[in-house]
């Protein structure tokens, strides 16, 4: 006797369980994916020279939310961290002058320290600072800014002359670090918008620390489609330092 062929009923039921596994595996896969980048790594892309020789533009980094507390969406709390920022971190951080957008720097300062610069040298409380991540592209000039002066003048050091007192890019200080509060810089130390010009970085907006740069490519190169010809082959796998 030949066998009866398979009801459509039938189809329609197998049909109908398989899209039910399907859509069940991707909603588990979004869920952990949405928990992943809200409390333990977040994506982050390298988008100016500020950073460099340490990032460079066209490195793709992967970003350690856990080490400093990840915000939970909605309530704005944190989870708790796993230690505070320190002094020569490199951190990302929400932009205090454009909104919505996050920034990568160096941590140079933290509550309490006193900062200036001396001709291109960072010195805090009182010592020149060792920095050979730090370059120097544009040693001739020193250009000056009046927002510097603008912010800066409610945080200097006692005995400062507070009416004579003109920063420039090179050349500012001392500052007291307030609580709360962190100075952060580029490692391009003629071509950063940083800390010198715009103020502290409040302790709540700092995000994370990069973990290791998961995709770089070279976009300046002549190739067609650098994005796939032009890959920084060495730098995959890197943690930046």
């Amino acid at each position: 006797m030949s066998e009866q062929p398979e009801q459509p009923q039938h189809k329609q039921k197998s049909f109908k369980r398989w899209a039910w596994e399907w859509l069940k595996s991707i909603a588990v896969a979004l869920v952990i994916w949405l928990v992943l980048r809200t409390l333990l790594v977040e994506a982050f892309r390298i988008p100016s020279s500020s950073m460099e020789r340490t990032l460079l533009v066209g490195d793709f980094l992967f970003v350690n939310k856990a080490l400093y507390g990840a915000e939970l969406p909605l309530v704005h709390a944190r989870t708790p961290a796993v230690r505070e920022p320190r002094r020569g971190d490199i951190v990302v951080f929400d932009s205090k002058t454009e909104s919505g957008v996050k920034v990568v720097k160096r941590m140079v300062g933290v509550p309490g320290d006193t900062l200036e610069m001396r001709r291109g040298a960072l010195y805090r409380n009182g010592m020149q600072q060792v920095e050979p991540y730090a370059q120097h592209v544009d040693s001739l000039s020193d250009p000056a800014d009046p927002e510097m002066r603008l912010w800066q003048m409610q945080y200097l050091a006692p005995g400062v002359d507070r009416v004579a007192y003109q920063p420039t890019r090179d050349m500012w200080g001392p500052l007291i670090v307030p609580p709360g509060q962190y100075f952060v810089m580029g490692d391009n130390r003629d071509n950063s918008y940083d800390s010198r010009y715009w103020g502290f970085v409040d302790r709540r907006v700092i995000r994370g620390r990069p973990l290791f740069i998961y995709y770089s490519f070279d976009h300046e190169s002549w190739r067609v489609l650098p994005f796939l010809t032009a890959i920084r082959w060495g730098r995959l796998g890197h943690q930046p330092q």
